[in-house]
């Protein structure tokens, strides 16, 4: 894992809904806590693109359902700025279910990844088809 390269906003709180985008299983988490988070007293965690995360399946097959893996988040509907001055936002917020060490658990992801994502986690630019 590698630190981010641009400027990436926390737009994803504790509490937050994502689209499972790979094929695990899973199709809707919920984040419950974000890896390396140092905050401030009574502030809600929060994750952006790039970001381990740790979730909960809320719907999908019925061995996903209920349990808690580690996630990273590959899109999210805030804007990120990059270096150059862009901004690049997508349509929804979404994750990938990994295991601890980084590696994708599924063999595809659907739809685009943000390119801070694929550049920090090799595991995932390995299976990402788009990257944005």
């Amino acid at each position: 894992m590698k630190g981010h390269g641009s400027k990436v906003t926390r737009a994803l709180p504790n509490g937050a809904r994502l689209v499972c985008a790979d094929n695990t299983g899973a199709r809707e988490l919920e984040i419950i806590a974000v890896k390396n988070y140092k905050g401030v007293a009574r502030r809600l965690p929060s994750a952006g693109v790039g970001d381990m995360v740790f979730v909960s399946v809320k719907k999908g097959t019925p061995e996903m359902r209920k349990q808690v893996f580690p996630a990273i988040i590959i899109r999210q509907k805030k804007e990120i700025r990059r270096p150059d001055g862009t901004r690049v936002k997508f349509e929804d917020n979404a994750a990938v279910i990994v295991t601890p060490d980084g590696n994708p658990k599924g063999s595809e992801i659907k739809g685009p990844v943000a390119k801070e994502a694929a550049e920090r986690w090799p595991g995932i630019s390995r299976l990402a088809r788009i990257i944005l």
